[in-house]
């Protein structure tokens, strides 16, 4: 796409209006006893924000040279897991049944059109946001500064041979691209397991749901700590020996809560574990995605990525609830997501990495790391 508000930042526009405007229906037709409605509008809800998510992101790599993007999708974490931490306040807020609100304003905040609210209210930060992009983010104006520097950042490229437009990639790149997507689908399908269960699990296993928040924060705060030493730890020993520590982090961390599997201080030193290993892994994956993409389709390359992770959470959940399901009991949930974060670990083994890897990203960020 060509305009002159950009390539991304259309689909950006219309997308985050358009999820804004249709976010609140979903409220309304629960409150219609519409189950049919309540799906389709999820449904669209989710397509739409699927239209817009791919360029936002692709919007860092495209004015970001290569030595920086590690660095980059760093902050990109953080500033989603801020967001996540503001849909917890909400949840606090607001909730099952008006959250903490009936007790300050009475029962009448418990009525069905009261939940309506925060639906509201989140659009309103949507907006806000669309409105902050379009006035701040001149994309055009943005690639133009940045081609220079892109430019020069392709000498710093970590791919097996060199990616140019219109050119296959080379039979070793091709391999590589092959394991590092079935890795992000493994290690997204480990990790979501427990984010889907957790709830559930902690009600079953140790008689109350509400330790489940108690093991998020733990995950969410240690995972924020590390994002951006993450991208620094890469630029001293490289994306992939990085990203391996963080999958043995990963899993030795699930592997020490399952054993403990009890509320107690080894417990959350291994769901802290996890946490640090889950922000390695996250930091330094998606740059070496786009690693393999030339500076025109950075979109497909970023669009494979997200395929690949979206599948294992459309996957898991199911595959994870018939597991449980056969065996009767919530206690195969850790193995399960071990089983999977192991078989992630010996497929990004597979990875091949450029061997003058680990001296280009330091160079790299040396160079063009001014701020």
């Amino acid at each position: 796409t060509k305009s002159r508000f950009g390539r991304r930042m259309p689909y950006i526009i219309l997308g985050m209006f358009a999820a804004a405007i249709v976010f609140p229906f979903i409220t309304i037709a629960y409150i219609a006893n519409s189950l049919f409605g309540v799906v389709i509008l999820m449904l669209m809800v989710l397509v739409i924000m699927n239209i817009y998510r791919n360029p936002a992101i692709a919007l860092m790599p495209d004015i970001t040279p290569k030595p920086l993007r590690s660095k980059a999708n760093g902050i990109i974490n953080l500033i989603g897991y801020i967001g996540a931490i503001l849909a917890s306040v909400f949840f606090f807020i607001f909730g099952v049944d008006g959250g903490m609100l009936p007790g300050i304003f009475g029962e009448q905040i418990r009525s069905e059109w009261f939940s309506l609210v925060p639906f509201l209210l989140v659009s309103g930060i949507m907006l806000v946001a669309m409105i902050v992009l379009f006035i701040k983010i001149k994309e055009n104006k943005l690639v133009e500064e940045s081609m220079e520097q892109m430019a020069a950042g392709e000498a710093y490229s970590l791919t097996m041979d060199s990616v140019e437009e219109g050119k296959p990639l080379s039979a070793l790149d091709k391999r590589n691209m092959f394991f590092l997507l079935l890795s992000v689908f493994l290690w997204f399908a480990a990790f979501n397991a427990i984010e889907t269960f957790i709830s559930v699990y902690s009600d079953q296993i140790f008689g109350s749901e509400h330790w489940a928040g108690i093991i998020t924060a733990v995950l969410v705060v240690f995972s924020i700590l590390t994002f951006i030493p993450a991208a620094l730890i890469a630029q001293r020993i490289g994306r992939k020996l990085t990203i391996l520590f963080g999958l043995i982090a990963l899993v030795s961390g699930l592997v020490l809560a399952f054993i403990v599997n009890d509320i107690n201080l080894f417990l959350f030193v291994g769901i802290a574990i996890s946490g640090i290993g889950w922000a390695l892994i996250n930091v330094n994956s998606y740059p070496m995605m786009v690693e393999l993409a030339h500076k025109n389709n950075v979109g497909r390359y970023t669009g494979y990525y997200y395929t690949s992770s979206m599948l294992a959470q459309s996957f898991t959940p199911i595959v994870a609830g018939l597991v449980i399901l056969v065996n009767e009991t919530y206690n195969i949930l850790f193995p399960y997501s071990i089983v999977l974060g192991f078989a992630a670990l010996v497929s990004f083994a597979f990875v091949k990495e450029n061997k003058d890897s680990i001296e280009k990203i330091k160079t790299g960020f040396e160079t063009f790391d001014v701020d």
